[in-house]
């Protein structure tokens, strides 16, 4: 179980701790289908063995936040599983946010809040692939409209002849 939550710790692009008391099976079941959505996980473990997994990890700072009943929210994307975690707490009051860590970096309630705000990376991959392929297309309607202009006076030119 140490070695499980350490290479949770170790892989994930963000990890989010969070206070759970309350929540039905129902609830825990919808958070972890929308974590799994985005190619995230939620992990409920005994605050004492997550403390020992932190032991000498980039995020170790996040061990203050292991009190009470806490979950783990992770994913490999360092957005998706704080967009999750942070939708998941405007819309149930029993799901409180304590903070979390992306890489190296110790996150607070607001720093989790603002990763949440970040495009995700099919986000990103989709805005960069626009961009590439924005100067494509207005290439091929440059190169496209004068072909379209000739043909053009030319049937004018023709029809003149005709007449």
């Amino acid at each position: 179980m140490v070695d499980e939550l350490g290479q949770i710790f170790d892989s994930s692009g963000v990890v989010v701790v969070a206070h759970y008391e309350g929540l039905t099976v129902a609830q825990m079941q919808d958070l972890r289908a929308r974590m799994r959505e985005v190619g995230g996980s939620v992990r409920v473990a005994k605050n004492k063995l997550a403390k020992i997994a932190l032991e000498g990890k980039p995020c170790e700072s996040i061990a203050n936040f292991l009190t009470g009943m806490t979950v783990l929210t992770f994913s490999e994307d360092p957005v998706a599983a704080a967009k999750v975690a942070d939708a998941y707490a405007k819309e149930n009051d029993k799901f409180v946010i304590l903070g979390g860590a992306m890489g190296e970096n110790a996150l607070d309630v607001d720093g989790v809040k603002a990763v949440a705000k970040m495009p995700s990376r099919e986000e990103l991959i989709a805005s960069i692939v626009g961009c590439i392929g924005a100067p494509a297309s207005n290439i091929a309607g440059a190169i496209g409209a004068p072909a379209s202009n000739i043909a053009g006076i030319l049937s004018t030119i023709e029809d003149k002849a005709a007449a």
